[in-house]
């Protein structure tokens, strides 16, 4: 009889199923927390109060100071949100110095970008038509933004800066609004202006109607200075710039009051009377014949090129009628009843004088 042997069976396996399973949704935990944090840094909106907030990055300021300070101030939620873009994107050494806003609806992604492409708040300064020198460097020192490197100098002093030691400040710069970051200086923003207008002077030069009295760029400006101060009616410059250009070619004195008042500088208060008239200062354009030595405000462009292309006619006057409009005559007669009629208020009666 033969002996039983024992069944050889197969060897036990543990169950290992427990701690896998464990692992696997730790993963699957992992990536959907990833996966959160992705799209939360991507695309969800900073919080609601955070939006308007203007901040300051120093220059060679930290990458983890810096958010450690964004989070302090409610910009962020947490810290380690734009710690962690910076460095998945290789961004950490990339954050430019300057001053940003937050804009509603921006993410953190939408901030980091911001900062590492230097969308630094922008700060505006108009120069507007009509301005004189002076009071455009009275602006400037006032603006808080801007770096005050012109306090101090005398308009000369300032040309000699900006490389034109030659050349008067006044008309020279070009009224328009200029943007520009904190910390700008002055000079930076009067050299834009600067050039705008020596690019948008030459160009109206180049294309200005043929046979003008006028010899060069600089007395189209001092022209064109004088229209801007004589009427804002824009159907009225290219008058006015007939008139100027019949009297100028005929020999008459301009006649002009806004350089009278110009000459007068601080002596004049508002009100031109005939003993200002009587005032001999080299831009008095009542007594002396030409043009004034230089602009007198910063002209538009519009008056720029009125005055190179003044419209045609036999008007040799014009005076205010008080609507913010002018009235234009041919002969000094008429021009005396029109002054009765809407500067004396003597109606329109025939001249006696």
């Amino acid at each position: 009889m033969k002996e039983d042997k024992p069944v050889q069976g197969r060897p036990r396996r543990h169950r290992r199923w427990p701690a896998f399973s464990v692992l696997l949704l730790i993963v699957i935990a992992a990536a959907a927390w990833g996966g959160y944090t992705w799209h939360r840094l991507n695309h969800a909106p900073l919080p609601a109060s955070a939006a308007g907030q203007v901040f300051v990055v120093d220059e060679g300021a930290s990458l983890s100071r810096l958010a450690d300070s964004l989070a302090a101030h409610g910009v962020i939620e947490h810290a380690w949100d734009v710690k962690l873009l910076a460095r998945i994107r290789g961004e950490a050494g990339h954050i430019q110095a300057g001053e940003y806003r937050v804009k509603p609806g921006m993410s953190a992604s939408d901030l980091l970008q911001a900062m590492t492409s230097g969308e630094v708040v922008m700060h505006d300064f108009t120069i507007i038509p009509g301005e004189t020198f002076s009071e455009i460097r009275s602006r400037l020192l006032k603006q808080p933004a801007f770096r005050h490197d012109l306090k101090g100098q005398s308009a000369a002093e300032i040309m000699a800066r900006l490389g034109h030691p030659d050349q008067k400040a006044e008309g020279r710069f070009f009224p328009e609004t200029y943007g520009f970051p904190r910390g700008t200086s002055g000079l930076e923003v009067l050299k834009r202006a600067y050039l705008a207008m020596q690019r948008h002077l030459q160009k109206a030069w180049e294309k200005r109607a043929p046979g003008l009295v006028l010899g060069s760029p600089y007395e189209a400006l001092i022209v064109a200075s004088i229209i801007e101060k004589e009427s804002a009616v824009d159907s009225e410059r290219t008058r006015i710039a007939g008139v100027f250009e019949r009297r100028l070619k005929s020999g008459m004195p301009l006649g002009a009051d806004p350089t009278v008042i110009y000459g007068l500088g601080d002596a004049y208060h508002g009100d031109l009377t005939y003993k200002n008239m009587e005032i001999d200062t080299p831009y008095n354009t009542y007594l002396h014949r030409g043009l004034p030595p230089t602009p007198i405000c910063m002209p538009s462009l519009a008056s720029i090129v009125a005055a190179l292309h003044p419209a045609e006619g036999t008007a040799l006057y014009f005076v205010a009628k008080g609507d913010g409009t002018h009235v234009f005559s041919d002969t000094l007669a008429e021009q005396r009843r029109m002054i009765r009629k809407y500067q004396l208020h003597q109606g329109d009666g025939p001249d006696h004088d």
